[in-house]
């Protein structure tokens, strides 16, 4: 068995995992507005005036990330889903190191110590375990998305 058949044989299954986590991301997120714009909010990253954009957030990445998961789930446009929900994650995944680098910074604690509601719906993440997740994450979207698929 060649490698391209062998990374190829897992990707459908990987495919339902992630989707299978991004929807539960999404349901989490839509089943409490309100604590997550509030995260949203407390990346301080966007301008909080007007508050349509932070709202906006609020209200369609649960719904992308919902998407997306099905996509992955379905294998309609999985390798896109995969692919944009990759960058997706990678972005948030930054946010999140950013953010636990000023908790560390003032808190006097190292990065592994550090605990918040990191906003994905989980509620207090472990900051170490988050970035792991997301890293995982990150490589299953890119595995699915860029993985040639075995026709054989």
């Amino acid at each position: 068995m060649n490698l391209a058949r062998l990374l190829s044989a897992g990707r459908p299954w990987i495919a339902v995992a992630l989707g299978l986590v991004m929807v539960a991301f999404g349901w989490l997120k839509i089943g409490d507005p309100v604590s997550f714009l509030k995260a949203i909010h407390e990346y301080d990253f966007l301008p909080t005036q007007p508050p349509l954009l932070l709202n906006l957030l609020a209200i369609w990445i649960p719904v992308l990330e919902i998407l997306g998961g099905l996509g992955l789930i379905l294998g309609k446009g999985r390798k896109g889903a995969a692919l944009i929900l990759g960058i997706f994650l990678f972005a948030f995944t930054i946010g999140v190191a950013i953010r636990g680098h000023g908790l560390a910074t003032e808190q006097g604690i190292g990065w592994c110590a550090v605990a918040f509601d990191c906003g994905c719906g989980s509620g207090i993440v472990n900051l170490c375990s988050k970035l792991l997740e997301n890293g995982l994450l990150i490589l299953g979207c890119a595995w699915v998305g860029c993985v040639p698929e075995n026709k054989a």
